[in-house]
């Protein structure tokens, strides 16, 4: 796997090349907005965060193309926009677990299910549903891309993966990553931040939050070449207590190859 290819891989979008489910594509995202809009809510697991329902996964939306035009370096947010992304900062570093369901969004729009469970700081589990033979863990400092038919991972380091600022204990996206963008309305807080690598090039993280009930909706993974996967969660369960277990690495029955 290269590691242009991790940078979509960390954010569960390597599963989305290994099988697809057949399932309607979603539309295209209003045209002229930074960010994107989701039929989410959440419910049924357990204790829900929002105290609602939800029996039908939600249709991610995706975001519009042409929104990845380049970022100015001076860029500058009023007032209103700092206390949204001081929200949405507040909500990630209030969480120390979350558990639920995804769905998620190819390049290509093939679409894979599964679950996912997160205990902060630094471990996550994506778990997919069959037949995407796919395991994604993070153990605090590594992460590994585990196939289940081939019994091999490839392994990376954490902090080289855009999914650390979702698993980061405290967080302040203004001062601790490169936000080239935020945006509100009636539904969604919407938040891009931008990474660039000598090496690997620029990638983007784009975090929806419900304007609403504050929790995480989607988010979506832009990497160098342009291509996005999405995810949309749901389900959502910040209560339950995870065994520590489930986030260790198993490097005897999954022999390990370096990316490449």
């Amino acid at each position: 796997m290269t590691l242009v290819a991790l940078l979509v891989a960390a954010l569960t979008s390597a599963a989305g090349h290994c099988a697809a489910q057949s399932v309607p594509t979603p539309k295209a995202a209003p045209k002229g907005r930074d960010g994107t809009q989701l039929s989410a809510s959440e419910g049924q697991r357990g204790p829900q965060t929002t105290g609602t329902t939800q029996t039908v996964p939600p249709n991610p939306v995706i975001p519009d193309p042409r929104r990845n035009v380049p970022a100015s370096i001076f860029t500058t947010f009023d007032a209103n926009q700092k206390a949204q992304a001081a929200r949405v900062s507040a909500y990630l570093s209030s969480l120390q677990t979350l558990v639920g369901n995804f769905v998620q969004v190819g390049p290509d729009g093939s679409k894979v299910k599964g679950d996912f469970y997160i205990q902060k700081p630094g471990k996550v589990r994506f778990e997919y549903d069959p037949p995407t033979p796919i395991d994604i863990i993070a153990d605090g400092s590594s992460l590994v891309v585990r196939d289940r038919n081939l019994a091999t991972q490839d392994v990376y380091p954490l902090s080289q993966t855009p999914l650390r600022y979702l698993l980061s204990d405290r967080i302040d996206l203004l001062k601790d990553t490169n936000v080239i963008a935020v945006s509100a309305d009636d539904m969604y807080i919407s938040i891009t931040i931008e990474e660039k690598q000598a090496l690997i090039g620029t990638s983007r993280l784009l975090l929806m939050i419900g304007a609403k009930d504050g929790q995480l909706k989607q988010w979506t993974v832009t990497d160098p070449q342009g291509y996005d996967t999405t995810v949309a969660v749901y389900n959502l369960d910040a209560t339950k207590k995870l065994d520590p277990g489930m986030f260790k690495i198993d490097f005897t029955t999954y022999p390990s190859t370096p990316p490449g």
